[in-house]
C-alpha cells in the first residue's frame, strides 16, 4: 500500500471514528429518536460491522415503525444475506412510508 493510500485511509478512519462518537452522543441524548440509530448503523456498515448495524436498525423501526430510511437499509442488509422475504418486507415498508429506493434495488437484484 502506498504512502498516500495509508494517509487517506488513516484520515478516513479518524473521520469515521469521530462521526461514530457524534452519533453515539446523539443517541444518548435522544434515545427515543430513530435517526441516530440509523446514522450510527450506516457508519458501522461502512466498517463491515453488519450485526451491530442490524440491531441498531431494528431498534430504529421499533421506535418508529414508519421510519423509511431504516427499512430501506434493512432491505439492503437482508438482500445481501439472501433473505429475500425479509428484504421485500422492509422494502415494502420503506415504500409505504415514502422511500421507493429499496423496492427499486430489489427489482434490479432479482432480475439478474
Amino acid at each position: 500500500m502506498g504512502l498516500w493510500r495509508k494517509v487517506i485511509d488513516a484520515a478516513l478512519d479518524d473521520q469515521t471514528r469521530r462521526s461514530i462518537e457524534e452519533q453515539i452522543s446523539w443517541l444518548e441524548a435522544e434515545p427515543s429518536n430513530p435517526r441516530p440509530y440509523h446514522q450510527l448503523a450506516q457508519l458501522l456498515r461502512m466498517q463491515q460491522r453488519q450485526e451491530e448495524a442490524l440491531g441498531l436498525l431494528l431498534e430504529a423501526i421499533r421506535l418508529d415503525p414508519a421510519f423509511a430510511p431504516a427499512h430501506a437499509a434493512l432491505a439492503e442488509i437482508y438482500a445481501v444475506r439472501d433473505d429475500m422475504d425479509a428484504a421485500r418486507r422492509h422494502a415494502d415498508a420503506a415504500a409505504a412510508n415514502g422511500d421507493p429506493r429499496a423496492r427499486q434495488m430489489l427489482a434490479r437484484h432479482t432480475h439478474r
